[in-house]
């Protein structure tokens, strides 16, 4: 049996660094005037503008304004997967933490900028990114917490992760959008978090404590129907 060494990384060439560079100066420069301005309200010139560049440049590193966004969306789910990576990384922690951790790390990526937050997510969502999003990649970081609850058994072995997964990441998406669209913010972004990831491992019946079976209900909640 033969152990292969990995490759160390080729270093970049000063061109790329350049490029990457350039890259991240005009995505920076389109993030300043979405949260001064707007998304529909920013046009390329003004992105070049403010990075200093032609506006043919613009378009050596982005086919269009939309991208910004995908960029955008995509530099959070890299983030969240690399947090959500070292700390699955430790076996000890049960479903519950890890869950808890990955809504925690949500909300302080959007309580620390509340008002990007505003502006991207409406752009993303009508430019219909949630849409084009693979059904399997789409809640992937909840999808592999409850795989990994599985292993260890504090997760039902019958419950599908990936439907599970997509739950929570549609839930935790359309309470993002209701959050970030009020006008004031009347509860933290990650005390709700935290009440829906317990509705969502508790569920909000107690069918023991009020008498309730599979097949009768009581008396009260009959009469109220």
């Amino acid at each position: 049996m033969t152990t292969e060494t990995p490759q160390a990384e080729r270093p970049l060439s000063r061109r790329e660094r350049s490029k990457n560079r350039m890259h991240d100066r005009l995505y920076t420069a389109a993030l300043e005037l979405f949260a001064e301005q707007g998304y529909e309200r920013t046009t390329i010139d003004q992105i070049a503008e403010r990075a200093d560049v032609a506006r043919g440049t613009f378009f050596n590193h982005f086919q269009r304004k939309e991208d910004l966004v995908t960029t955008w969306a995509q530099q959070r789910q890299e983030k969240l997967r690399e947090l959500m990576d070292r700390s699955l990384a430790h076996d000890d922690y049960d479903t519950t933490v890890q869950l808890e951790r990955c809504m925690s790390a949500l909300a302080e990526f959007n309580e620390g900028e509340r008002k990007l937050t505003q502006v991207m997510l409406t752009a993303w969502l009508k430019s219909g990114q949630p849409l084009l999003e693979a059904p399997e990649y789409a809640g992937a970081v909840f999808v592999q917490a409850i795989s990994a609850g599985q292993v260890r058994g504090d997760i039902a072995s019958d419950i599908d992760p990936v439907l599970a997964g997509n739950m929570l990441r549609d839930a935790y998406l359309g309470l993002l959008y209701r959050w970030s669209q009020s006008a004031e913010e009347t509860i933290p972004l990650h005390v709700e978090l935290r009440a829906l990831l317990r509705i969502t491992l508790t569920g909000v019946n107690s069918y023991a404590k009020r008498g309730w079976t599979a097949q009768r209900a009581p008396e009260s909640a009959r009469a109220a129907s």
